[in-house]
């Protein structure tokens, strides 16, 4: 009778724990979908109980390949409606600082005006205003000025539109493109 080897016994006790790790990484990731719980590679492995460094060995990447496109998908729970993506997130967030900087450029626009109208009330109070025909010339020019400003936000929200549009648009390409290549 011949003991095995404690090499070769080590090694096959390390394949078993990799192995159970690797089921415990896969049922985390299961209840995770089915629950519509964050799936992060932290919170995953926290809930296999599994160091995040598992994901990223060579042997494993099919599992952070794995959690990656579940973490792309949107939370599936019939409870709550359907979730909020990232990426989603991210648009929005984009669109708020675009709208913020859109504004910001409108309040500019109007302390102009007013600095301006108070300027223009102030010159004829005191008696010191040009005469009416460069008076109406000045008050053509803020007028084409205010409609210059009014169809470059039209502009700029068309061109949001537009962006966002395109985004979408690729967004949805991409989803056809993976579930393509899921189902292929």
């Amino acid at each position: 009778m011949t003991s095995p080897n404690p090499a070769t016994h080590l090694a096959e006790g390390r394949r078993a724990d990799t192995a159970r790790r690797r089921q415990r990484v896969l049922k985390a990731l299961h209840d995770a979908r089915a629950a519509g719980a964050e799936i992060s590679v932290s919170a995953i492995a926290r809930a296999a109980g599994v160091d995040r460094s598992f994901f990223y060995r060579s042997q494993h990447r099919d599992l952070l390949t794995q959690l990656h496109a579940a973490e792309a998908e949107p939370p599936h729970s019939p409870e709550t409606g359907p979730g909020v993506s990232r990426s989603s997130l991210k648009a929005d967030l984009a669109n708020s600082q675009e709208r913020c900087t859109r504004l910001a450029t409108r309040v500019q626009q109007l302390e102009k005006r007013l600095s301006l109208a108070l300027g223009e009330q102030t010159w004829r109070e005191t008696g010191l205003g040009a005469p009416d025909d460069v008076e109406e010339l000045k008050q053509r020019i803020i007028l084409l000025e205010q409609e210059r400003a009014t169809l470059h936000l039209q502009l700029d929200e068309r061109t949001q539109d537009l962006e966002a549009a395109r985004a979408a648009n690729r967004e949805l390409m991409a989803q056809l493109n993976r579930s393509g290549a899921n189902s292929g």
